[in-house]
């Protein structure tokens, strides 16, 4: 009786890029994707921002100040950086491809801008756009939480009606109105990469080799 070889390559990660308005829920979904699928793993990007309330350096972003991460800049160790709400961000090159190697899904959560950077040098990265349901109800979640002062409300509202139009350049767009159809969506869009013709037959080179 014929039987499938079931030799297995290994095969470089898929590098995702999450992206969205502040407040349009990308962070809750990111971490929701994390904690079911263990094969991904999120990118820890540098910030000059201070630390929210519960987060942990090295966890949710690495925090350096302004000099350190000027410096960093200088010498070219950035994949992508972006200055957001007057803070500056940025991409570890040798992080991202030394896990990308590795064979480890990769996601990073940046910007616009950040994702247009990182597609010039990984044309192969998939590209997800987050989007509130309205300007409105962006704004009601921008107040709910409770973070932020009327004067960064406001800014944040204006960054997102300059940021919503970049949407149309990503290859998957996601509209956060419901939480669990959200995350139900992330996790099939990255389902589905993993499952293209072309990966599958690359990473089981002989899965459709009879034998015997």
């Amino acid at each position: 009786m014929p039987t499938f070889a079931r030799e297995r390559n290994p095969m470089k990660g898929l590098l995702f890029i999450v992206t969205a308005p502040s407040g349009a829920g990308k962070s809750s979904l990111i971490n929701a994707l994390l904690k079911d699928d263990s094969r991904v793993r999120l990118s820890i990007s540098h910030t000059t921002r201070a630390p929210r309330t519960g987060e942990v350096d090295g966890r949710e972003y690495h925090f350096v100040d302004d000099r350190t991460f000027v410096g960093m800049l200088e010498r070219g160790e950035f994949l992508e950086s972006a200055q957001v709400h007057g803070y500056r961000y940025g991409t570890s090159h040798a992080a991202v491809a030394a896990a990308v190697k590795d064979g480890h899904d990769l996601v990073l959560e940046i910007d616009w801008q950040g994702a247009e950077q990182v597609r010039r040098l990984h044309p192969d990265c998939l590209c997800v756009f987050i989007l509130p349901p309205s300007l409105n109800e962006l704004e009601r979640r921008l107040r709910a939480r409770g973070q932020d002062a009327e004067e960064v409300i406001r800014r944040r509202l204006e960054s997102a009606r300059d940021e919503l139009p970049h949407a149309a350049e990503f290859d998957y767009v996601i509209i956060n109105n419901d939480f669990d159809d959200a995350k139900r969506d992330l996790k099939a869009i990255v389902r589905a990469e993993r499952l293209r013709a072309t990966r599958q037959l690359q990473q089981h080179p002989n899965l459709y080799r009879m034998e015997g």
